[in-house]
């Protein structure tokens, strides 16, 4: 690879070699793929190490690439679709779905989650934790608030807690009949459990998902699931390849 000098440009060096760079990472790396060092790199654009490390934060930030402890700097997986307009409306744990049970418990839910749910302030819900994976790493974590009353049957299920306990409440679940769906999305900072499931640093953007299901005339389970921003893209109606950005220079495909 020959050395490659930034011209002078209006806009700051390092915005201008993050252009430069992207179109490498399209061209000659592939997903997965460690970059070369922050001295082999400068030393290719003619940049100082401290512009290369400006360009790099930012294409981190814009989930183009990932650092990871003794690894180094590699070419991110593609965005996780997350479909917040779709008209296919499904229980959660349906066939298809990506996410992976965790862990069950009951327990009282948040206030605005009980206030949504129509539950008293002590009355106990069933709580089911999911997580979302791609390409080996941990995109979104759900918390799954259901009412008892949703689940009048679960009561004859022996295990406590747990993936057993997980998968018989969404499997309980998949006997009512869904009546609809609503989705609110909102960009959040991590919180520290959260931050700490998504390998990320606590205040780092997220993709907050909330979902209420309706089955009965009512709210009959409600999701938060919240995703790494870096990883993730919206997706409407029966496309996938609608995407958002905070980059202007970046088109929706």
């Amino acid at each position: 690879m020959g050395t490659t000098q930034l011209e002078s440009v209006p806009e700051p060096k390092y915005w201008h070699l993050k252009t430069v760079l992207t179109e490498a990472l399209d061209s000659e790396f592939s997903v997965g793929e460690i970059l070369p060092n922050e001295r082999d790199l400068a030393a290719r654009f003619g940049v100082a190490r401290a512009t290369l490390r400006q360009a790099l934060e930012q294409l981190e930030l814009e989930g183009r690439l990932q650092r990871r402890r003794g690894v180094g700097t590699t070419v991110a997986p593609p965005r996780v679709g997350v479909a917040v307009g779709t008209e296919q409306h499904t229980w959660p744990g349906a066939a298809a779905d990506d996410w992976q049970p965790l862990d069950s418990v009951q327990a009282p839910p948040p206030a605005a989650v009980a206030a949504a749910l129509e539950t008293g302030p002590d009355e106990t819900v069933h709580i089911v934790r999911r997580s979302r994976m791609s390409h080996g790493q941990q995109v979104g974590t759900e918390l799954l608030y259901i009412p008892a009353a949703s689940l009048p049957d679960l009561t004859a299920i022996d295990a406590p807690s747990g993936t057993a306990r997980a998968r018989a409440v969404l499997r309980e679940l998949q006997h009512l009949p869904l009546e609809g769906e609503d989705r609110a999305v909102e960009l959040g900072s991590a919180r520290a459990e959260d931050a700490r499931e998504l390998d990320r640093l606590p205040g780092s953007p997220v993709l907050v998902v909330t979902t209420r299901f309706f089955a009965q005339g009512r709210t009959a389970a409600l999701s938060v699931a919240t995703y790494r921003a870096d990883t993730c893209r919206l997706t409407f109606g029966e496309s996938t390849g609608v995407e958002i950005h905070h980059d202007p220079e970046r088109q929706a495909s």
